[in-house]
């Protein structure tokens, strides 16, 4: 028999698989780690659902465990290029394109923005991809961006001021 708990984390796992999936994309750039990491929120989510509040915002929660996977990935990341290790395969991944794909030069235009926009996120420090990200692309309110990411209302306006002008300078630069 499933309990009201088991219910709720079914219905979140329904209705933000998908733009969690997108979410973690963007930060990392790599469909095959983000659905990885997306089973990662999924398992902590479950497992501190007890825990959470019954008023608490669980969009923003969810996308808090996933913004904070991601950075936890980068930091594995940059622990990586530090150590001596032989080529392998995510570093090759990171050379392709965004979606980890090879690039054709017969793309069409659409996938040709898209890749530019891709590229030019990955150019912004995750301080600034993130909240870009959140607001822009998933769609959570400035009150939201900043409950995911642990800071005050206007520390969130300021980065995602500073971030849209981050990324119009990188986009233009394609």
């Amino acid at each position: 028999m499933k309990t009201d708990q088991d219910r709720l984390f079914e219905q979140l796992f329904e209705r933000l698989r998908g733009p969690l999936y997108a979410h973690l994309c963007r930060l990392i750039g790599d469909r095959e780690r983000a659905e990885e990491l997306l089973q990662d929120v999924f398992l902590r989510a479950y497992r501190a659902l007890p825990k959470l509040p019954p008023e608490a915002n669980h969009r923003a929660w969810l996308y808090r465990i996933a913004s904070n996977a991601a950075r936890d990935h980068h930091r594995r990341q940059r622990l990586r290029a530090w150590l001596p290790l032989p080529d392998d395969e995510h570093s090759s991944a990171a050379r392709s394109a965004p979606d980890g794909s090879a690039l054709s030069s017969g793309a069409s235009p659409d996938l040709e923005e898209a890749i530019a926009v891709q590229a030019a996120l990955q150019t912004l420090k995750p301080i600034y991809r993130e909240p870009l990200i959140l607001y822009s692309i998933e769609g959570l309110s400035v009150a939201e961006v900043a409950e995911v990411l642990g800071i005050g209302l206007s520390a969130a306006k300021m980065r995602l001021a500073r971030a849209r002008a981050l990324f119009r300078q990188a986009y233009t630069a394609e």
